[in-house]
């Protein structure tokens, strides 16, 4: 878990701090040179990395807190899972829970839904006004109170 903070904390981005916003994905990705690409998919999206270039790739069709999400995840996984060299691809909601993909999904979590946002809004508030989902809301209170942040 440390590796991790200590990754997160080198963006210098807010994280977990404010919420992130799709203009801090995508300049986040243009400061790490991640191409984006949003197109029409199958899945939610996915990282791959292709001869030491990155990419993350987000279906355009998502509704944008779930599009949002997907980008943080994707990003999580260049940030804390890119190979030094070769080919590999990691697809957002795609096989079985890994320890990475539980990773992915809290820095995404986390961008989406700070602890400062937790520690001082309402469930109600979280769903009604910000407009998250009940289960992501959920998600982001079962990681305040099992990790502390």
């Amino acid at each position: 878990m440390h590796f991790f903070l200590d990754k997160i904390a080198r963006l210098n981005c807010k994280w977990n701090k404010t919420p992130l916003t799709q203009d801090d994905f995508y300049r986040l990705c243009r400061r790490h040179k991640v191409a984006v690409v949003e197109i029409p998919l199958r899945v939610s999206g996915f990282y791959y990395c292709l001869l030491g270039k990155h990419y993350i790739a987000v279906n355009s069709r998502l509704r944008q807190e779930k599009k949002l999400f997907v980008m943080f995840h994707e990003f999580a996984h260049f940030l804390m899972h890119a190979p030094d060299d070769g080919v590999t691809a990691n697809f957002h909601g795609v096989g079985k829970k890994t320890r990475k993909e539980n990773e992915a999904d809290t820095f995404a979590i986390c961008a989406l839904i700070p602890r400062t946002k937790i520690e001082s809004s309402r469930i109600q508030d979280l769903t009604e006004t910000d407009g998250f989902s009940l289960e992501l809301v959920n998600q982001r209170l079962e990681l305040f109170h099992r990790c502390g942040f």
